[in-house]
């Protein structure tokens, strides 16, 4: 596996050998998170050349805890890295093959992997900035705000220096479950068949558990949040109002910014394009993060 990923390292600087340093990117694919784990508890790392010590842009697809892969990055690795940073995009394991708590096991032993060698890759791991789209969204605000796994090892949440969750609809499970089969009722239609009940289940203390607001408290180094979502969508507006409700009764910063003329796919890879406003307002919070 190190030679694999010593040639992809490789190949990517010959692709571009006249480009400037400062534009040159080394990926590493395919890394795996867990030795000898599922094909797909893997990451890939994208860098600039010659990194040291960059802060890190931990990244989380979406496609409903069901599908997407770490590639659906569009823009990102390279404006990322432009700017210097260490852009690192994971696959977890996906419903309904493995149950939600493997899904969610899987993003904090990415994390602690990218801890503990992304210095091996030009990265600060005492400077990681965790993000997400749609249900990365939702993984990456509970990863912020639960800290149980980290206090067991003795640490904090201190390392996280922003959290930007992107159009995400369950911060509050409960909520997302209830309006959508009212809505379903008043309207005469029916009910979801592979909705947020499915997926997370008829337990309200699951619910209460995979919802980020439950964890929300102060004192816990909870890190600033940016949050995102389509001004068109109401479920996520909704949500990102609940979130930041939350969040700000806690003591922890927290800004909401509505992608307008947009969609939910677009407003995801259209982050690191020049002119995209949204874009503008990620990388505005972003610099001000990590002064804290």
């Amino acid at each position: 596996m190190r030679i694999l990923i010593a040639f992809t390292v490789l190949l990517v600087a010959l692709i571009c050998p006249s480009a400037p340093a400062s534009a040159q990117i080394t990926v590493a694919q395919d890394v795996p998170y867990v030795a000898g784990g599922h094909p797909r508890q893997v990451l890939d790392i994208h860098a600039p050349a010659g990194a040291r010590g960059l802060p890190v842009v931990f990244w989380i697809h979406g496609g409903g805890w069901q599908t997407g892969h770490k590639g659906l990055v569009a823009s990102k690795p390279k404006a990322f890295t432009e700017r210097g940073f260490v852009f690192v995009s994971i696959n977890h394991r996906l419903l309904p093959g493995s149950p939600m708590e493997d899904v969610v096991s899987d993003v904090h032993t990415a994390l602690a992997w990218v801890r503990a060698h992304v210095a091996e890759y030009g990265g600060d791991p005492s400077r990681v900035l965790v993000m997400g789209h749609s249900s990365g969204g939702q993984l990456a605000a509970l990863m912020c705000v639960d800290d149980r796994r980290l206090k067991a090892a003795g640490q904090s949440l201190a390392f996280i220096k922003g959290c930007v969750p992107v159009d995400a609809d369950t911060f509050d499970i409960r909520a997302i479950i209830e309006v959508a089969e009212t809505r379903a009722r008043v309207h005469g239609l029916p009910l979801p068949t592979f909705g947020h009940r499915q997926k997370f289940g008829n337990d309200p203390a699951r619910h209460r558990d995979f919802s980020p607001v439950t964890h929300v408290a102060a004192g816990k180094a909870i890190p600033p949040f940016l949050i995102v979502h389509v001004s068109e969508n109401a479920d996520t507006g909704a949500q990102a109002r609940r979130m930041k409700a939350a969040l700000e009764a806690a003591g922890v910063t927290a800004t909401i910014v509505s992608g307008r003329d947009t969609t939910h796919g677009r407003i995801n890879d259209d982050i690191g394009t020049p002119g995209d406003p949204v874009t503008s307002e990620l990388f505005a919070f972003v610099d001000k993060a990590l002064q804290r």
